[in-house]
């Protein structure tokens, strides 16, 4: 097997739809016949965890086969690490780390709204960090700092401050940088003169700390309707179709083979067989 690939999902703003990232990109990666496995670091929201559980209480109920992605955890009680020493969950970390790299093509690892030795922990180990962010100024804060008077960009922002930190950790242990995406995620469907002025932020951040630009997933009653099932788009088909499909979910598998092509994930390429 080649080496695994290690996709870090990051934002240190909460509700900017990580976790929905985090599930869009595994189910996508399996519906192309990837081994993936799956790190959920939010220990106390534990939505990527969730989903895998939906999953296979769903898969088994229904009495139908879906691929799986193997799941490493920190412990049986998640919550206890985020009282814990640190470094016991860095511990953990560093086995399931290990594991997940001997076993899987891609490592799909969701991480907090927060900034914790964890998060940090998997930031250094990315080959890829995926930040979804909406088109609001408060999103962006994260990322860098505007004038209040012009809006002219000041300086980066404490979340690219951790990535930047990331990279040069990466960058003197292995001789090889981090991808950064980030994604305008959630977008309403109208355009809006706002989106408009944070898109014109965003491209002069990421001139400035080099990172680029993807489309994201919109806001869209579909990926989030799937997710009591353990299922999104990627996995609709004669078989699985817990819901009526529609021309908006035909829409919404192709906006995430869009997405994991932006990601350099050519193995999107079986998303665009529709889910007849």
């Amino acid at each position: 097997m080649s080496q695994s690939r290690f996709i870090v999902v990051g934002n240190e703003k909460g509700g900017a739809g990580k976790s929905t990232i985090a599930i869009h990109l595994t189910t996508g990666l399996l519906a192309a016949g990837a081994k993936v496995a799956v790190i959920d670091l939010d220990l106390r929201q534990q939505s990527l965890g969730r989903f895998l559980a939906n999953r296979r209480t769903w898969l088994a109920a229904s009495g139908v086969e879906a691929a799986m992605p193997t799941e490493q955890r920190l412990g049986d009680d998640m919550a206890y690490f985020a009282k814990a020493d640190p470094q016991e969950g860095l511990d953990r970390f560093e086995a399931c780390f290990a594991a997940a790299k001997a076993e899987a093509d891609f490592v799909v690892i969701d991480t907090p709204g927060g900034d914790t030795p964890l998060s940090r922990a998997a930031h250094a180990v990315a080959d890829l960090i995926v930040t979804p962010m909406n088109d609001s100024f408060v999103d962006f804060d994260l990322l860098g700092q505007v004038d209040p008077v012009t809006l002219d960009l000041i300086k980066p922002s404490i979340y690219s401050e951790t990535v930047w930190e990331s990279r040069k950790l990466r960058a003197a242990r292995e001789g090889r940088t981090i991808d950064w995406v980030v994604l305008s995620n959630r977008l309403a469907v109208a355009e809006a003169r706002n989106r408009r002025r944070v898109d014109e932020r965003i491209a002069a951040l990421s001139r400035r700390v080099g990172f680029r630009v993807g489309p994201g997933l919109r806001d869209r009653v579909i990926y989030r309707e799937l997710f009591p099932f353990g299922l999104t788009v990627a996995d609709l088909s004669p078989t699985i179709r817990p819901v009526a499909v529609s021309l908006a979910h035909v829409a919404a598998r192709q906006e995430l083979r869009s997405l994991m092509w932006a990601l350099n994930l050519g193995e999107a390429e079986s998303l665009a067989k529709p889910a007849a």
